[in-house]
């Protein structure tokens, strides 16, 4: 039988003359119906531009397709090349034949139409659907997707629901014509590991149930192991591997994809743990102890604004951080983690509890903590040289640049591996993982004891991440630093966290060393989290459907939450006990 979907010698190109600019170089497979093909790459291998490309959608961002040819066959078993179709064949095809899912559903999805409207369109263009028809077709479309209470949630708009909620909506959107073919780019890298489970045993489910073929877009090798029959490995442009999914894991025989295999954390349920440091009957004070934070945010009634209640965003955390020791907090979006971490900074204003630094060799406890943000890009300033950006720090302290600072800036440069002629550059000189360095850089310029590392690592490339993971090491055992660090890759968790904190609905449930929590969680919750990590070894394994919601956060004003009983279950690793 022919294939679906054939690409032959593809070739994409951007800018004024594309054909001296390939971004996608020869780029050939075939797509059988029924089955799913991975690409893997790093950022800017060409995967993406590829996936565009099927559905001419990369005419839109600048590009061209200058070569090759990609071949679709349709329903009545006629052959069209998509690289000639005209722009009305194309509207019928996107959508109706190939659906998409984008890897950011808050910039895919209009924020000022409500959720139903925009399900809507696609029943409208594609199947001339109406009225109470199109409404009906909607409701049908997010109860397909396991989206509860389906019609209240059509009248929602984009900025009422989680992220996880709004990437049900853009697959319910994107399967809402029984496309042949769903491109799924990227579909579950912004998501949390059990929500990203939830997802994937999504779109295993419909892919059963409709016999859609499917290209999935990811850096992710376990979720790769988990989903899909064939794999093709991207690197700067070209398809450099291609083959069965066992044979492509594990026998490699391309230099990068053997690279990739190698760079990528896979998650070994504590046994990939650290041993450099026992935590012992402590001798000296903690770098950092909090005790009883809790942080709640007023919601305002509709009568003048009154407040009718509060968010209880944090609820009485508390732990303690030795010098020298990882704490990791690990939990989904909106369970506190994040939260936690400004208001020990001041970021935010905690209603009560106390938290303490040691300044160690820091000249103010206040600067004793420093944080290192998600995105690198975002936390530089563009307009400024990185000799200005490093000396950030020291003004707002209330200090001086002299000689003793630029030699600082020169040391702690050439200790994160960047050139000592960066001070004189600009941040959009710097590829992504040196930008992160640049932000470690100048959060040491004032000798703290305790790094706050808020998802430092998620928003890098796999190879990227692990070179930047075990700089973060070696820092951390040169200068005897304290690392508060907050993720939700349990993979990368295990590999930099001596301690592991779990965080649900605001409160710690489950706190220890990292080899207890992760080989015997305790609490559900815990089980549930590790449960849902991908890893390589689970083949084909297709994820439990769970559609359990994490309860609301908002309570009555006066409300106060029973103190929480614990149990200890090993020297350093305690839970709650569960109603």
């Amino acid at each position: 039988m022919s294939p679906l979907l054939s690409v032959s010698n593809l070739e994409v190109g951007f800018g004024r003359r594309p054909e001296a600019n390939k971004i996608v170089r020869g780029v050939s497979f075939d797509l059988a119906a029924g089955e799913t093909l991975a690409i893997v790459g790093e950022s800017g291998s060409g995967k993406s531009v590829t996936a565009l490309s099927i559905n001419r959608l990369v005419d839109f961002g600048g590009g061209r397709i200058v070569g090759g040819s990609i071949k679709l066959k349709r329903p009545d078993n006629t052959v069209l090349d998509l690289t000639g179709a005209t722009e009305a064949e194309l509207i019928k095809i996107r959508g109706g034949e190939i659906g998409m899912i984008f890897q950011e559903p808050m910039t895919s999805l209009n924020p000022v139409l409500t959720i139903g409207t925009q399900i809507e369109e696609s029943f409208r263009l594609h199947r001339g659907l109406t009225g109470r028809q199109a409404s009906a077709a909607a409701k049908d479309a997010l109860e397909r997707v396991r989206i509860p209470d389906a019609a209240r949630r059509l009248k929602y708009c984009p900025n009422q629901l989680s992220g996880g909620m709004l990437q049900r909506v853009m697959i319910a959107t994107a399967l809402a014509c029984n496309p042949r073919l769903l491109i799924a780019d990227e579909p579950t890298t912004a998501l949390d590991v059990t929500v990203q489970a939830q997802i994937m045993a999504l779109l295993a489910e419909l892919k059963r149930e409709t016999g859609m073929s499917m290209i999935f877009i990811t850096h992710d090798i376990g979720l790769v192991a988990g989903i899909a029959d064939r794999v093709m490995v991207m690197q700067a442009g070209q398809a450099v591997e291609q083959g069965e999914l066992n044979q492509i894991l594990d026998k490699p025989e391309h230099p990068y994809t053997q690279h990739l295999l190698h760079s990528v954390p896979h998650f070994e349920a504590g046994r990939a743990a650290r041993s450099d440091f026992l935590r012992s009957e402590p001798t000296a004070a903690p770098a950092l102890k909090v005790e009883g934070l809790t942080v709640r945010f007023p919601v305002s009634g509709s009568f003048f604004h009154r407040s009718s209640g509060a968010v209880h965003a944090v609820e009485g955390v508390g732990f303690d951080l030795m010098s020298g020791e990882t704490l990791a907090i690990v939990g989904e979006s909106g369970s506190g983690k994040s939260t936690t971490a400004r208001a020990i900074l001041g970021l935010v204003k905690s209603t009560r509890g106390t938290f303490t630094a040691t300044a160690g060799k820091a000249s103010d406890r206040r600067d004793a903590v420093q944080m290192v943000f998600q995105n690198p890009y975002a936390s530089l300033n563009p307009r400024l040289r990185v000799d200005s950006i490093l000396a950030e720090p020291i003004i707002a302290a209330g200090g001086r640049i002299s000689g003793e600072t630029r030699q600082r800036m020169t040391m702690l440069l050439k200790r994160v591996g960047l050139p000592e002629n960066s001070l004189e550059r600009y941040p959009h000189e710097f590829s992504g993982g040196q930008r992160q360095r640049l932000c470690i850089a100048r959060a040491l310029m004032l000798n703290p004891s305790v790094l706050v590392l808020d998802e430092a690592v998620s928003a890098l490339d796999v190879s990227v991440q692990a070179t930047v993971l075990e700089l973060l090491i070696e820092l951390q055992r040169e200068f005897g630093l304290a690392y508060l660090f907050i993720s939700h890759d349990m993979a990368v968790v295990e590999r930099i966290a001596h301690r592991i904190a779990v965080i649900y609905a605001g409160q710690i449930v489950e706190i220890g060393d990292t080899v207890s929590v992760l080989s015997q969680p305790k609490h559900s919750y815990t089980k549930r989290l590790i449960s849902a990590v991908p890893t390589v070894n689970r083949r084909r394994e297709n994820f439990e459907l769970d559609t359990r919601q994490v309860p609301s956060l908002v309570r009555p004003l006066g409300f106060e939450p029973a103190a929480p009983q614990w149990r200890q279950f090993a020297p350093d690793h305690i839970a709650q006990v569960e109603a």
